[in-house]
Protein backbone atom coordinates (compact mmCIF):
# COMPACT_ATOMS: atom_id res chain seq x y z
CA UNK A 1 0.00 0.00 0.00
CA UNK A 2 2.70 2.37 1.09
CA UNK A 3 4.21 2.16 -2.55
CA UNK A 4 1.13 2.43 -4.17
CA UNK A 5 1.12 6.15 -2.80
CA UNK A 6 1.30 8.92 -6.36
CA UNK A 7 3.84 10.61 -4.29
CA UNK A 8 5.62 7.88 -4.25
CA UNK A 9 7.97 6.44 -0.94
CA UNK A 10 7.76 8.97 1.79
CA UNK A 11 11.13 8.17 3.89
CA UNK A 12 14.39 8.00 2.92
CA UNK A 13 13.67 4.14 3.52
CA UNK A 14 10.12 2.70 2.81
CA UNK A 15 11.08 -0.67 4.56
CA UNK A 16 11.63 1.62 8.11
CA UNK A 17 8.10 3.39 7.64
CA UNK A 18 6.55 0.07 7.09
CA UNK A 19 7.72 -1.26 9.71
CA UNK A 20 7.39 1.73 12.20
CA UNK A 21 3.90 1.32 11.43
CA UNK A 22 3.93 -2.55 11.65
CA UNK A 23 5.48 -1.87 15.53
CA UNK A 24 2.74 1.03 16.32
CA UNK A 25 -0.18 -1.21 15.22
CA UNK A 26 1.10 -3.75 17.34
CA UNK A 27 2.24 -1.84 20.27
CA UNK A 28 -1.56 -0.12 20.15
CA UNK A 29 -2.97 -3.70 20.50
CA UNK A 30 -1.08 -4.60 22.82
CA UNK A 31 -1.35 -2.04 25.13
CA UNK A 32 -4.78 -1.72 25.49
CA UNK A 33 -4.77 -5.57 26.14
CA UNK A 34 -2.08 -5.52 28.63
CA UNK A 35 -4.63 -2.79 30.11
CA UNK A 36 -7.96 -4.65 29.95
CA UNK A 37 -5.48 -7.66 31.55
CA UNK A 38 -4.57 -5.46 34.80
CA UNK A 39 -7.64 -4.82 35.13
CA UNK A 40 -8.44 -7.93 35.94
CA UNK A 41 -5.98 -8.69 38.48
CA UNK A 42 -6.43 -9.01 42.15
CA UNK A 43 -4.28 -6.02 42.88
CA UNK A 44 -5.52 -3.98 40.64
CA UNK A 45 -4.82 -0.95 43.40
CA UNK A 46 -1.01 -1.69 42.47
CA UNK A 47 -1.53 -1.58 38.57
CA UNK A 48 -3.61 1.87 38.20
CA UNK A 49 -0.74 3.69 37.01
CA UNK A 50 -0.10 0.95 34.77
CA UNK A 51 -3.25 1.28 33.40
CA UNK A 52 -3.12 4.53 32.40
CA UNK A 53 0.34 4.55 31.27
CA UNK A 54 -0.96 1.44 29.26
CA UNK A 55 -4.06 3.94 27.21
CA UNK A 56 -1.95 6.58 27.40
CA UNK A 57 0.75 4.75 24.83
CA UNK A 58 -1.72 2.68 22.76
CA UNK A 59 -3.54 5.63 21.84
CA UNK A 60 -0.44 7.85 21.01
CA UNK A 61 1.20 4.80 18.90
CA UNK A 62 -2.13 4.48 17.58
CA UNK A 63 -2.68 8.34 16.22
CA UNK A 64 0.78 7.55 15.06
CA UNK A 65 0.47 5.04 12.70
CA UNK A 66 -3.01 7.08 11.36
CA UNK A 67 -0.24 9.91 10.51
CA UNK A 68 2.44 8.02 8.95
CA UNK A 69 -0.12 5.92 6.88
CA UNK A 70 -1.51 8.89 5.58
CA UNK A 71 1.08 11.71 5.11
CA UNK A 72 2.33 12.13 1.82
CA UNK A 73 5.65 14.32 3.27
CA UNK A 74 7.43 14.43 6.31
CA UNK A 75 8.29 17.56 8.54
CA UNK A 76 7.98 18.66 12.26
CA UNK A 77 4.67 17.13 13.20
CA UNK A 78 6.23 14.12 11.71
CA UNK A 79 9.16 14.38 13.68
CA UNK A 80 7.55 15.29 16.73
CA UNK A 81 4.85 12.42 16.54
CA UNK A 82 7.51 10.12 16.75
CA UNK A 83 9.84 11.49 19.37
CA UNK A 84 6.03 11.62 21.27
CA UNK A 85 4.99 8.03 20.89
CA UNK A 86 9.04 6.90 21.94
CA UNK A 87 8.33 8.75 25.15
CA UNK A 88 5.12 6.74 25.61
CA UNK A 89 6.57 3.68 24.53
CA UNK A 90 9.99 4.24 26.53
CA UNK A 91 7.46 4.95 29.53
CA UNK A 92 5.17 2.09 29.37
CA UNK A 93 7.96 -0.40 28.74
CA UNK A 94 9.50 1.43 31.88
CA UNK A 95 6.20 0.76 33.98
CA UNK A 96 5.48 -2.65 32.74
CA UNK A 97 9.02 -4.15 33.20
CA UNK A 98 8.37 -3.22 37.33
CA UNK A 99 5.08 -5.37 36.82
CA UNK A 100 6.67 -8.60 34.44
CA UNK A 101 7.69 -10.68 36.95
CA UNK A 102 4.11 -10.74 38.27
CA UNK A 103 2.56 -10.61 35.04
CA UNK A 104 2.93 -11.93 31.70
CA UNK A 105 1.06 -9.45 29.70
CA UNK A 106 3.41 -6.94 31.60
CA UNK A 107 6.24 -8.85 30.25
CA UNK A 108 4.53 -9.46 26.59
CA UNK A 109 3.77 -5.16 26.80
CA UNK A 110 7.31 -4.17 27.86
CA UNK A 111 8.95 -5.98 25.10
CA UNK A 112 6.04 -4.24 22.47
CA UNK A 113 6.77 -0.90 23.44
CA UNK A 114 10.48 -1.28 23.16
CA UNK A 115 9.78 -2.84 19.99
CA UNK A 116 7.95 0.12 18.88
CA UNK A 117 10.53 2.33 20.26
CA UNK A 118 13.19 1.17 18.37
CA UNK A 119 11.17 1.48 14.95
CA UNK A 120 10.14 4.98 15.95
CA UNK A 121 13.83 5.76 16.74
CA UNK A 122 14.86 4.18 13.09
CA UNK A 123 12.39 5.55 11.29
CA UNK A 124 12.96 9.09 12.67
CA UNK A 125 16.84 8.91 12.15
CA UNK A 126 16.33 8.04 8.17
CA UNK A 127 13.91 11.29 7.77
CA UNK A 128 17.11 12.89 8.66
Amino acid sequence: MLESHPAGPRAADPRLLAECLEACGECASVCNACADACLGEDMLGDLVTCIRTNLDCAQICAATAAVLSRTATTGPATAALLHACMAACAACAEECQQHASMHEHCRICADACRRCLNACEKLLVSLG
